[in-house]
């Protein structure tokens, strides 16, 4: 399988890596622990162009490709899924969706200062009780003359707190009807618009999961993107390129996790010799890369597609679904590896393996993956 895979990719691949190495991995235990978000690296990120990586350069962005995408949530995820998560939920959801759908005044007033990171951005589909079933969204938008008076509650917020403006996808018609949601853009300080409880979470502790609260939020027509009802139809675009972002950040997290497992098994001494001399161990290492690179052709052959604006639903859901398990997988046998080490926060492996849960989790579990692939399939 061969990709058109630009020049650039490898200087982009190196920016992002030592960014990661500089600026990520001397504080990813303290961030974890305290469960803090860091605005500041993320504004640096924007610098050097990581926070707009598709936004095209007339926005102020990169206007780089899927493959160049892929790689910078690989590497940054390679040292920190956390904020390998933030960086995609940024880029591909709020900067994504709007990139997508937005109007041309709106694409000029926000995706500039999401490109730069001046504003970070968040995007509101989940609810309490709607997670898989957005269909039934209880969040509602309510025609008011030229306004929408929003009511309701959004959940799992990425940087929901932290975010200046975030894509919302609000019910406007009856519950399970046809085209009954619609996107917005909501800005923080549009009035009725409040962050809630933050989430305290297994893994991806520094990349910030809260509420979003809607009480009587008034906001202009002019920040409804696309038509009345075409807000279900958008948000699974927009989620058929996120899932190829998550499948990066698995695939990211799978390094991280695989390459210190074989730092460890060169170094470990065990009957006077390295570990990685014993069958069982060096069997697991090249199971692990095995799986890795399986993983990262699918993703790759996903962006393909992405950049060729070709149907992408099956192939980034078979991307998602893959690389995400095998970043569960990955991990779980690099913590095997380090053995008891491999359970204390003073080695790395434990935190790839809260981490990568996530992973089978957002943006569609695997069973919303593989009901999307079978679906397609039994067409």
């Amino acid at each position: 399988m061969e990709f058109d895979i630009a020049e650039n990719v490898k200087m982009v691949t190196e920016t992002t890596r030592e960014f990661a190495e500089k600026y990520i991995r001397p504080k990813v235990m303290e961030w974890d622990e305290s469960q803090y978000f860091p605005i500041e690296t993320f504004k640096k990120a924007g610098e050097l162009g990581l926070m707009g990586v598709l936004i095209p350069e007339i926005y102020g962005g990169s206007g780089l490709g899927y493959h160049e995408y892929v790689n910078v949530i690989v590497e940054i995820s390679k040292v920190c899924g956390s904020i390998g998560l933030s960086v995609a939920a940024h880029n591909s959801l709020c900067a994504g969706h709007i990139m997508l759908f937005g109007n041309e005044y709106q694409k000029q007033k926000y995706l500039p200062k999401l490109a730069s990171a001046e504003w970070i951005g968040a995007w509101g589909l989940t609810e309490p009780n709607t997670g898989s079933d957005a269909g039934n969204m209880k969040c509602t938008a309510i025609k008011d003359g030229d306004d929408w008076i929003l009511n309701g509650t959004k959940c799992w917020i990425t940087h929901g707190k932290s975010s200046s403006v975030a894509v919302i996808i609000a019910r406007t018609g009856e519950p399970r009807s046809s085209k009954n949601c619609t996107a917005f853009i909501v800005e923080k300080k549009a009035n009725g618009f409040s962050a809630g409880k933050k989430e305290n979470k297994l893994g991806m502790r520094a990349s910030e999961t809260t509420e979003l609260i809607f009480d009587n939020c008034r906001i202009s027509d002019a920040q409804r993107m696309g038509e009345v009802g075409d807000g279900f139809v958008q948000s699974m675009k927009v989620l058929d390129g996120g899932r190829i972002s998550i499948a990066a950040l698995s695939i990211g997290i799978a390094k991280g996790a695989y390459q210190a497992a074989v730092k460890y098994a060169k170094e470990r001494q065990q009957f006077d010799q390295p570990i990685a001399n014993f069958q069982g161990v060096s069997f697991k290492l090249a199971d692990m890369a095995t799986k890795i690179e399986a993983a990262e052709l699918l993703t790759h052959k996903a962006a393909d597609l992405k950049n060729k604006g070709e149907k992408v639903t099956v192939a980034a859901a078979m991307a998602k679904y893959y690389a995400s398990e095998v970043a569960v997988s990955v991990s779980n046998e690099a913590v095997q590896i380090f053995g008891g080490n491999g359970y204390t926060k003073e080695f790395p492996v434990e935190k790839f393996y809260r981490d990568s849960k996530l992973c089978t989790i957002g943006e569609g579990t695997s069973e919303i993956q593989k009901l999307v692939i079978a679906r397609e399939i039994l067409k």
